[in-house]
């Protein structure tokens, strides 16, 4: 009875890593959208201008600041070229992950296997940048997306909607808590 349990605890422990991840997904989607249709009406002049007024009081404090100094960094090597090319990617990886979000919400069990297939597209785009140009927040973020696909596949593969997970989920939650 007691392995039984901890495979449900398990299981519902996962289900809510899987909710909170698709919300930080489509949270993240909506940032790319807003940052990818900043990025249409800014240039580079301005972009270095507003990474300059960001980091300023930091540098000031710190000229030092790992974080900073890349910000600044980053932003002086910005082109036209460069700035059209990460608003147009920012657009697309935005409008890509809501619209997967979207349809998750809405119960549609045929997203997944899509959703798998974009999330992998991601982690390759993801893995040639790591290869090119290695960074911490590549890491993280291609470590996330893994996470999420094994995530996602386990939805699939136990035939659920979101909205069982999430009800499932909800009930355990709050039972645990009045049981507390």
């Amino acid at each position: 009875m007691r392995r039984r349990w901890e495979v449900l605890v398990k299981d519902r422990i996962l289900d809510l890593v899987f909710l909170v991840g698709v919300l930080f997904k489509g949270i993240d989607g909506v940032g790319e959208l807003l940052g990818g249709a900043i990025l249409l009406f800014i240039g580079p002049a301005q972009l270095k201008g507003m990474a300059n007024a960001v980091t300023a009081h930091e540098l000031s404090q710190d000229p030092d600041d790992t974080i900073a100094n890349f910000i600044r960094h980053e932003a002086a090597h910005l082109d036209s070229n460069s700035v059209v090319f990460l608003a147009i990617y920012l657009l697309l990886h935005g409008i890509v992950k809501l619209a997967i979000v979207i349809a998750l919400l809405v119960g549609s069990k045929r997203v997944y296997p899509w959703a798998i297939a974009a999330l992998i597209a991601f982690v390759l785009f993801q893995l040639y940048e790591l290869i090119t140009a290695p960074s911490i927040g590549f890491v993280l973020l291609t470590v996330f997306d893994l996470v999420i696909i094994w995530l996602t596949w386990r939805e699939w593969r136990r035939d659920r909607e979101l909205r069982d997970t999430w009800r499932g989920t909800v009930d355990w939650v709050f039972r645990r808590r009045v049981a507390s």
